[in-house]
């Protein structure tokens, strides 16, 4: 049902499927999509957007108060029995030494934007190929983390009632909390699960990791996620389960890339319009060349005339001379 018919010269009738393929032998509907070069002024424009639509919805979701802390009261004793509940032990060492509490006070507060916004701006100037690929992935997270705020409200460590906690901002009035202080009635002070400073951050980390050449980089994009944790956790803004949630969510967005694009964010070409090698059994079959270089320059083989004698065997070939 749907062939057509096409008569051939000997007056026979041949069924011709319908087309389902490209002439690359791939259905469009699910053929990777290719990477754009992106255009400068539509993503700040995308960026700014996005985020102001991420902070209305975050602060839009109800601040289910007495959900939150049954919640966090829940959470609490679940890290006790797996035992690594030491977030108080954390938060009360740090806030000891001033310097260094107001420090991470201040790395909380600004971080989070800025190394997020850096990498961006790296990937669109240094790896333009690359860089549609890598911002859904935190696209992705960042949407998803939404769906966590509604679904599982969580009060930080640091509102529990009876827990101890130090809340640091407000005990060495430093700026920059938004759930602190006069800033507070400005977002939604329940929404810690899953933890976007652990979400962006690995985010950073791993494209920097994957992406920079310069050794020491390298080593910088590993710690800042590895720093960003301990932070969190002795400002008390979270719990170390919230990082878990936060690595979940980038897994779901490095999943929706790799759907969409074919391929994890590194692995796509540098560059908008180059191609990646091809597999390696391709590479065989074309001589260890790319195939559409294979044929290039190519000799076609000669062959010889065979000529047989009577008895079926080729003639013998003429022996070189020597002369003396």
């Amino acid at each position: 049902m749907g062939d057509t018919t096409v008569t051939t010269l000997g007056g026979r009738e041949a069924a011709v499927p319908p087309p389902v393929a490209d002439e690359t032998g791939q259905n469009p509907l699910r053929r990777p999509r290719t990477p754009r070069r992106p255009r400068l002024w539509f993503e700040i424009l995308l960026i700014a957007v996005s985020y102001w639509t991420y902070s209305l919805i975050r602060n839009a979701v109800p601040e289910q108060k007495a959900e939150a802390l049954r919640n966090a009261d829940w959470l609490w004793k679940l890290e006790h029995q797996l035992g690594i509940a030491v977030e108080e032990s954390i938060n009360h060492t740090v806030n000891s030494v001033t310097w260094l509490i107001v420090g991470m006070n201040y790395y909380y507060a600004t971080l989070h934007f800025v190394v997020t916004l850096g990498v961006l701006v790296w990937l669109y100037r240094s790896h333009p190929g690359r860089y549609a690929a890598t911002r859904l992935v935190l696209f992705a997270t960042t949407g998803v983390a939404l769906v966590g705020y509604y679904l599982y409200p969580l009060a930080p460590p640091r509102l529990m009632v009876g827990g101890g906690f130090i809340d640091t901002v407000l005990v060495h009035d430093t700026w920059g909390s938004m759930a602190s202080g006069d800033l507070k009635n400005m977002s939604n002070q329940y929404a810690a699960m899953p933890s976007m400073h652990i979400g962006w951050s690995v985010w950073s980390g791993l494209t920097i990791f994957a992406l920079a050449r310069i050794p020491w980089v390298r080593v910088l994009g590993v710690l800042y996620p590895a720093a960003t944790l301990v932070v969190i956790v002795a400002t008390a803004n979270h719990f170390w389960l919230d990082a878990v949630g936060g690595i979940l969510c980038l897994a779901f967005g490095y999943t929706v890339a790799r759907l969409w694009y074919g391929a994890l964010p590194h692995a796509l070409p540098k560059r908008v319009g180059t191609r990646p090698h091809p597999p390696t059994a391709e590479r065989e079959r074309a001589g260890g060349r790319p195939p559409a270089a294979a044929d290039v320059n190519a000799e076609p083989p000669t062959e010889e005339p065979s000529h047989r004698t009577e008895d079926g065997h080729p003639p013998a070939r003429p022996r070189p001379t020597t002369h003396a």
